[in-house]
């Protein structure tokens, strides 16, 4: 569904210390922009910050960087983060394509993805947020050791981003294609999630670490 545009979203992103408009300029000192040297786990594609506000209230001694493209989502994203007075949490208005300009080398901890498009297509699969380019992007920034947690409900871009994964160098540590109904007990929602689950669908996810 394409979103209509919200002119007075821009402005108000940028009003916000809370927004890094200009992410390139943090590359290697994002620490400066949380005033501490905690973890960082980055959230691609974090909507509307339903899952990114929970997992920063669960672990406020964790800095949160949550990327999306759109304003008209981001938006309340920012509302969100504000309303709750959360401290951890920053949010990017980028394309995710252009990530390697925003972070250094071994600058973050975790990376989320969640429910990203499963563009099925052949010729556009190479947009996927998991398929070996953004994944070897990745491990530009990441620390050995690190992990990228994934769900999603497409059981087709779930078994060939494991293949993924495994040419790019990652190691799967725990996978599970019912993940409610599964012994994983960390699991935040999202809101899409929720929706899908109220539709009897299965959730599908992995954690891959970087060696």
């Amino acid at each position: 569904m394409r979103l209509r545009k919200k002119w007075w979203a821009r402005p108000e992103l940028e009003s916000s210390f809370l927004v890094i408009t200009q992410p390139e300029k943090c590359k290697g000192s994002w620490s400066k922009k949380f005033g501490n040297n905690n973890k960082i786990y980055l959230e691609l594609g974090c909507g509307r910050g339903k899952f990114l506000c929970q997992q920063a209230l669960n672990n406020k001694n964790i800095n949160y960087i949550g990327i999306d493209l759109k304003d008209e989502v981001l938006i309340y994203a920012l509302r969100r983060v504000q309303e709750n007075e959360i401290e951890n949490v920053r949010i990017v208005p980028m394309n995710i394509g252009q990530i390697l300009g925003a972070f250094g080398s071994g600058e973050i901890d975790r990376i989320y993805i969640n429910f990203c498009n499963p563009w099925p297509k052949r010729r556009q699969k190479k947009r996927r947020l998991t398929y070996t380019a953004f994944l070897n992007m990745y491990k530009e920034f990441l620390k050995s050791g690190s992990q990228i947690w994934f769900k999603t409900d497409d059981k087709g871009l779930f078994e060939e981003s494991q293949d993924y994964f495994t040419e790019s160098g990652y190691r799967i540590k725990y996978l599970t294609y019912d993940l409610h109904n599964s012994n994983f007990n960390e699991n935040v929602t999202t809101e899409y999630e929720e929706k899908f689950t109220q539709l009897g669908m299965k959730i599908m996810f992995l954690i891959a670490e970087l060696a």
